[in-house]
């Protein structure tokens, strides 16, 4: 982002990014307590923001690792200690992805339940193709079969800490997200449909775009200097 702050610090509409999408969850009925990752010299800042917003369903602020897949884990294994029954539910989510609403929260829910797994995915709206180390393509998949895959990803607290601890056993330590790494171990995905609304604001453009999105939430934004 070419700042100092974390990207997940940057305000927007007057408050930072984590908190507008913190205050999705908190506000959510079926979601009771919340697990955030987090760099450790931001820690204490975010006990500020935490207790400013009022934020009591956060439970558990810990250190992220030196990887997302560590911070994931890390995350997990605070919730899972104090609750490792089997019929909990856990929603994996970014901090910098502050456009999801209470309904996708609910159906990643219900899918766990039916499922057993929910990759929140959006419709791919361009081609993908693999190619090879030297550029050739190698593949062209067929855009009607093809999904991105956002977030939340959601599964079964005890199921999901399972394959976080094989892999580290097995020296895996740096799966992108978490769909990737259960499905590297052979394991059962099911994907909900998401609205392609649901970014992850990772570059200044990102930003840009979620200004203009806020405003429309807002009922702000303005065509021709007009309301």
């Amino acid at each position: 982002m070419g700042q100092e702050r974390p990207k997940q610090f940057i305000e927007v509409y007057d408050k930072p990014i984590i908190i507008h999408t913190l205050e999705k969850f908190e506000a959510h009925p079926e979601i009771d307590f919340i697990s955030i990752s987090c760099l450790a010299d931001w820690i204490p800042h975010l006990k500020e923001l935490v207790k400013q917003y009022n934020l009591s369903k956060v439970k558990w602020i810990v250190e992220g690792g030196t990887t997302g897949q560590l911070s994931i884990y890390n995350g997990l294994a605070a919730a899972y200690k104090d609750f490792p029954e089997k019929d909990n539910i856990v929603l994996i989510h970014d901090g910098v992805r502050p456009f999801i609403d209470a309904d996708l929260i609910s159906r990643n829910i219900e899918a766990v339940k039916q499922y057993g797994s929910s990759i929140s995915s959006s419709p791919a709206i361009e081609t993908f193709a693999i190619t090879s180390k030297n550029g050739k393509v190698d593949t062209i998949v067929d855009r009607n079969k093809s999904m991105v895959a956002k977030a939340p990803q959601s599964f079964y607290l005890h199921e999901i800490m399972a394959v976080h601890n094989q892999a580290l056993k097995d020296g895996v330590d740096n799966s992108i997200d978490s769909c990737t790494l259960l499905h590297s171990y052979g394991k059962e995905i099911h994907t909900i449909p998401c609205s392609t609304d649901n970014i992850k604001i990772t570059t200044p453009k990102d930003l840009y775009i979620s200004q203009y999105m806020f405003d429309i939430q807002n009922d702000t934004y303005q065509v021709e200097g007009k309301e």
